[in-house]
């Protein structure tokens, strides 16, 4: 198994900044992305990096959230700028060993970590 503890969210004004991370039990060589939760609505994914690095965003997000992994760490980010009140949500790390995109059928989720954004 691989456990997958998220941290770095918060509150921020509209345009403000944070960073996620999302530290991995172990090393995995399969894919690694960050979804979020909206109450009342299906989780959705936001940013997941497959195992050979290459990375997809969802549409809502492109050019604001920046996924990056450091394998030394074991550990993947998500910077989000120019933050937005849509933003809010349940942030989610999940980890599979195989390249399954933005999908949610994810093997290993974090706990989550709250972004909230006023």
């Amino acid at each position: 198994d691989v456990q997958l503890v998220e941290s770095g969210g918060g509150s921020v004004q509209a345009g403000g900044s944070l960073r996620l991370s999302c530290e991995a039990s172990r090393y995995g060589r399969g894919c690694m992305g960050w979804f979020r939760h909206f109450p009342g609505k299906e989780r959705e994914g936001v940013a997941v990096m497959d195992s050979d690095g290459s990375v997809t965003y969802a549409d809502s997000v492109k050019d604001r959230f920046t996924i990056s992994k450091d394998n030394a760490k074991n550990t993947l980010y998500l910077q989000m700028n120019s933050l937005k009140p849509e933003d809010t949500a349940m942030y989610y790390c999940a980890a599979d060993e195989y390249n399954l995109g933005l999908a949610r059928s994810y093997t290993y989720w974090g706990q989550g970590t709250q972004v909230t954004v006023s």
